[in-house]
C-alpha cells in the first residue's frame, strides 16, 4: 500500500539518534504505547493517528476556559505549519531539536511533525520542569513552557533558538533570558491555529506580538482577535482574546473577555495585572475576581500555598508596584492549598476560586 505524501518521513529525520522510515516509526509507536512511560504513550498514540491512511486527524483543545473539544484537521495543514515554522525560524535539515513537551497537546504534536517533515535530529525527553537534567547536549531549536524555561536558566546556554508558549513570559523571565545569548521568542497560538501564529522577541514590548507571514488578523465587535490563514486552513477563527490592533500585522494582547473583572464599574483584565505583578512576584499566582457588596467584584491575588512565602514582604512589594493603577491593586490575598488545572497544566481560575481557601489576608 502506498504511503500518503503527507505522512512521508524526511530521510534525515532522527529520533533519539536513530533514523526511522514510515514502517520503523509504526514499530516505535507500538512500543511506546505498550511499554513506554506516559509521555511516550502520548507520542505513540499520536504517531498511530498520524501514520494511518486518513487525510485528516482529530485534535483536542486544551480546555483552558471551556470543556475540551475535538477538531478535525487536514494533515496537510499540519505539514504546512511545520514548514512555515522552519522557514520563519530558519530551522533546517540536520538541526538538533529537543522535544520536552507532552504530545497529547498541540505544541508537543507539532514539535514531532516539524522534526519528521524538516529532517531534524530530535531528542525525546520527559516533559519535566528542567528537561536538561543530566543532559549536556546543545540544541539548535527547543520549545518550552515558561516554567520549563525558568527552571532551565542554568542550562540555557545549551540552546541556540528557543520558543516559549502555553502561558505568558513574566518580566523576571524575560530579563533573565535577555542576559543570555539564546535567541528566545514568546509565541501566541492554540490548537485551533495549529500552534503559534504570532511571536515576539525578548526585546519587544510585553504582550506585543507580530503575526507570522501567512496569517491575517482582524477584530470582531467585542475587540477580540479573529485569525485567518489559508496555509493553515483556518477561516475567520474567532478567539476570546481582546487585543489592540497595531500596524504591520502586529497586535497587543490585552486579555480574555470571558475573564474580565467588573470592579466598581471598571473592567479589568486579569492578564494585564498579572504581567505587572510578575515584576515583583515570583510565587505561583493569578489574579481573580470574587463577589463584593460594595464593588460588585473585587480584585484578589490567588496564591498557591507554600511555606517559603513571606506574606509581609509580598504585601509590601504589591503596594510598592508602581506600574499598578490604584483600582488594579488586589484587595485581598487568598491562599489555596492547590490550583485546579487542565491536563496541560493551565490554571482553571473559576474552579480554583470555588475552593475553600487556606487563608485570606486583606490588603
Amino acid at each position: 500500500m502506498q504511503i500518503p505524501h503527507y505522512t512521508k518521513i524526511h530521510n534525515r529525520f532522527l529520533l533519539n539518534g536513530f533514523p526511522y522510515d514510515w514502517n520503523g516509526l509504526k514499530q516505535v509507536a507500538y512500543s511506546f504505547i505498550k511499554e513506554g512511560d506516559q509521555y511516550e504513550k502520548y507520542m505513540g498514540d499520536f504517531l498511530m493517528d498520524w501514520l494511518d491512511h486518513s487525510e485528516t486527524i482529530d485534535l483536542v483543545t486544551s480546555g483552558t476556559t471551556a470543556s475540551p473539544k475535538k477538531i478535525r484537521f487536514q494533515k496537510q495543514a499540519l505539514v504546512n505549519s511545520a514548514i512555515a515554522t522552519g522557514d520563519f525560524f530558519n530551522v533546517s535539515v540536520g538541526d538538533r531539536a529537543l522535544h520536552c513537551l507532552p504530545s497529547n497537546f498541540i505544541a508537543g504534536k507539532m514539535m514531532l511533525i516539524r522534526a519528521m517533515i524538516l529532517g531534524l535530529s530530535l531528542d525525546l525527553v520527559s516533559p519535566k520542569r528542567n528537561p536538561f537534567y543530566k543532559n549536556q547536549k546543545t540544541y539548535d531549536f527547543v520549545a518550552m513552557t515558561p516554567m520549563q524555561a525558568f527552571h532551565s536558566l542554568d542550562n540555557i546556554k545549551q540552546v541556540k533558538k528557543l520558543i516559549i508558549g502555553g502561558a505568558f513570559v513574566s518580566k523576571s523571565l524575560q530579563e533573565a533570558l535577555l542576559k543570555t545569548k539564546v535567541k528566545a521568542y514568546e509565541t501566541y497560538g492554540m490548537t485551533e491555529t495549529l500552534s503559534h501564529i504570532a511571536v515576539r522577541t525578548m526585546e519587544d514590548s510585553p504582550s506585543e506580538f507580530r503575526c507570522l507571514p501567512y496569517v491575517e488578523i482582524e477584530q470582531d465587535q467585542r475587540g477580540c482577535l479573529v485569525v485567518t490563514s489559508e496555509l493553515l486552513q483556518v477561516d475567520h477563527f474567532v478567539t476570546n482574546d481582546a487585543i489592540e490592533l497595531l500596524e504591520d500585522q502586529r497586535f497587543k494582547l490585552i486579555g480574555r473577555v470571558d475573564e474580565v473583572i467588573n470592579s466598581g464599574g471598571v473592567k479589568l483584565h486579569p492578564q494585564q495585572i498579572e504581567r505587572k505583578l510578575s515584576q515583583v512576584i515570583s510565587a505561583h499566582f493569578f489574579i481573580g475576581g470574587i463577589a463584593d457588596d460594595e464593588l460588585g467584584e473585587k480584585v484578589i491575588l490567588a496564591l498557591k500555598h507554600s511555606a517559603s512565602i513571606d506574606l509581609d514582604q509580598l504585601t509590601d512589594r504589591i503596594k510598592k508596584c508602581k506600574s499598578l493603577e490604584p483600582f488594579e491593586c488586589p484587595k485581598s490575598i487568598v491562599i489555596f492549598s492547590n490550583f485546579m488545572e487542565t491536563d496541560s497544566g493551565k490554571i482553571r481560575r473559576k474552579e480554583t476560586l470555588l475552593q475553600d481557601p487556606v487563608k485570606v489576608l486583606d490588603l
